[in-house]
């Protein structure tokens, strides 16, 4: 039995109309163009969904490839101040400031996106590292 943990739930319908389910208990449904119901629930807990045959899975786990991880893994803001309507940032996205204030000030943050943020810190400063150029001057 794997302990991998889920980091992305959802699937694409036919018409290409995506369902997240972004916590438990998160049923998303969608009529398809095609006149078929496609659905996901269970967020990040388990996977619930539809079995059609035509849906696209786009369930992605922690013991994926890191670059896959660190694309599929969102997180929820309403920005600086607070005040703006909720948006959705993938990782890979977000600066490495918003990363650091999130670990240092959400006491609620998953142990799971602890651990995946901290990798992502630690991924980009060993990009950083190896973007330094040398001369031969």
């Amino acid at each position: 039995m794997s302990d991998a943990k889920l980091v992305r739930n959802c699937l694409e319908t036919p018409d290409g109309t995506i369902l997240y389910s972004r916590h438990r208990n998160d049923y998303q449904h969608h009529v398809d163009e095609n006149g078929k119901t496609y659905f996901t629930d269970g967020g990040l807990d388990y996977v619930r969904c539809s079995a059609n045959g035509d849906e696209i899975h786009h369930h992605v786990w922690n013991d994926e490839s890191f670059d896959k991880v660190r694309q599929a893994v969102e997180w929820g803001t309403y920005g600086k101040d607070g005040n703006n309507p909720l948006s959705w940032k993938r990782l890979c996205d977000m600066t490495s400031e918003h990363i650091e204030s999130i670990l240092e000030n959400v006491a609620s943050i998953s142990s799971l996106h602890r651990e995946i943020f901290n990798l992502e810190l630690k991924h980009r400063e060993s990009e950083d590292s190896s973007h330094f150029v040398t001369s031969d001057n």
